[in-house]
């Protein structure tokens, strides 16, 4: 009987509110302005240093040429052996390099490496915007142990809503069904707030960052 009593008291508190609706309380409220300062330097700065504090490794190319010898030495210093990519313009590019890679999509093997393309970078956080919408998927996204990420000057942003007004102006309405966001090396805190890396998904995170601004 106490219940139904509380819970009468309680809906018809509710109607009340409902039917005595007060205006915007605080009707000179800002809500369309960043609450963020914008942190001092390009974009270019701002995403090496923000994406390098969170564990994440950062290149800067001068162009395709340059990336693709940087990859090499990438390749060399960190033993990388298996190297992954299905994206046409990627692949492109390796092959008239001679570099070495493979397009097999049934073996993952482990410490395998995978060069993939993004949406965008997101300078603020130092994240970077991929889609299923590229031909590398979601696979290798989360599934090699390392994730190379060629990326262009063009594709930075310098915040998350920035990056989402590139993607819709890129797809109209055929938006992808799946973005994700790493931010650098997978980790975690679950298990007693101590934070553990790797725990799912790549262990190491390259972002090579190509000058296409004209003139480059």
């Amino acid at each position: 009987m106490q219940d139904s009593a509380t819970r009468e008291k309680i809906l018809k508190k509710i109607r009340k509110s409902l039917i005595h609706h007060r205006s915007q309380p605080f009707p000179n409220l800002d809500w369309d302005s960043n609450i963020h300062v914008r942190k001092p330097g390009s974009l270019e700065e701002i995403f090496a240093t923000e994406f390098s504090a969170i564990g994440g490794r950062f290149l800067f190319c001068e162009s395709e040429i340059d990336f693709l010898e940087q990859l090499v030495k990438v390749t060399e210093e960190n033993s990388l052996r298996k190297i992954y990519a299905w994206e046409d313009p990627i692949c492109a590019l390796l092959d008239e390099a001679a570099f070495p890679y493979t397009r097999n999509e049934e073996t993952f093997p482990e410490g395998m490496a995978a060069i993939t393309s993004c949406e965008s970078l997101v300078a603020r956080l130092g994240n970077i915007i991929v889609s299923s919408k590229s031909q590398s998927g979601r696979r290798l996204v989360v599934v090699p142990t390392v994730h190379i990420v060629m990326a262009y000057t063009s594709q930075l942003c310098y915040d998350i809503k920035d990056a989402l007004a590139m993607i819709r102006q890129k797809y109209g309405d055929q938006l992808p069904s799946f973005l994700a966001s790493p931010a650098g090396p997978s980790r975690t805190a679950d298990i007693e707030k101590t934070l553990v890396t790797p725990a799912h998904g790549p262990r190491d995170l390259f972002v090579f960052l190509i000058d296409d601004t004209p003139g480059a």
